[in-house]
């Protein structure tokens, strides 16, 4: 029998960490995760404090879009950070992220894998989206939150995005505890993370992840609005930037906050 039961004890009862998700926030309706994160963080909220909520009234994604789902469907959340590196490395955390959710799902016997950057994706649709939003101050990092909304139990998929979004119900025909789903999740990033600190990029999660990169020797199509192109993608390199072979056999490094990729015949 599936747990349908969400809370607060609940969700702790399922995160085995030392500090990932060790405080435990739950609130049936926010804004968003992130900005509840934000508040937190001001009023002085500890390194890893999850914030985990059922429904979102001001829930966005990538590009400002919004992000709604029905009850008992989805994990929405996001994890508080107080890193003490450099603000320039910050933006590698969302590939840290997608890898462990990626890990995660597949430990629940789901065949995953990673759309670059950051989009988990099981038949090569995407379960889940990750946003990460840095606060500075005097020019050092006040906090890091990054926030995970994951397609679990979800029935249907609105129309428009059916091309490119599914859930782990849709694909398998089972539902999932959203608890489990979490505390997965919280392990998997503990353990990156602090490979992350050690190192400040990508370099002892490389073939982790490489291993799980949909595109990899994948022909894509490099969307750049001056100059769009296509290639091979062969893996990402320790600053988490993709790696494509062009016709002419050279290799070109493509930043994730500068284009968007995508497979040459389909979304992946």
């Amino acid at each position: 029998m599936i747990n349908t039961v969400y809370s607060k004890e609940t969700i702790s009862d399922e995160i085995h960490t030392k500090w990932a998700g060790k405080t435990v926030h739950f609130a049936k309706e926010t804004d968003s995760t992130n900005e509840w994160c934000k508040r937190m963080s001001k009023e002085g909220a500890e390194h890893g404090t999850l914030a985990v909520t059922e429904f979102q009234s001001a829930g966005k994604g990538r590009l400002g879009r919004r992000w709604t789902a029905p009850e008992g469907s989805s994990v929405m959340m996001s994890i508080l950070l107080r890193p003490e590196f450099e603000p320039q490395y910050a933006s590698m955390l969302t590939l840290v992220m997608g890898l462990s959710v990626a890990q995660a799902v597949k430990e629940l016997d789901v065949e995953v894998s990673i759309k670059w950057p950051n989009d988990v994706v099981v038949s090569r649709k995407k379960i889940c989206g990750i946003l990460t939003e840095m606060g500075l101050e005097n020019g050092k990092t006040r906090e890091v939150i990054i926030g995970i909304g994951i397609n679990v139990n979800l029935e249907e998929i609105q129309d428009d995005l059916k091309d490119k979004a599914t859930s782990l119900y849709l694909e398998t025909g089972k539902k999932y505890d959203r608890n489990r789903v979490i505390g997965l999740i919280m392990k998997k990033f503990e353990k990156n993370y602090e490979k992350f600190v050690k190192t400040c990029d990508l370099s002892l999660m490389l073939d982790d992840y490489n291993a799980m990169l949909a595109n990899r020797s994948q022909p894509v199509r490099i969307l750049d609005k001056l100059n769009p192109y296509e290639g091979i993608a062969i893996g990402i390199d320790r600053e988490g930037e993709l790696l494509v072979k062009v016709a002419d056999g050279a290799i070109r490094k493509v930043c994730s906050g500068e284009v968007s990729v995508r497979g040459l015949y389909s979304y992946v």
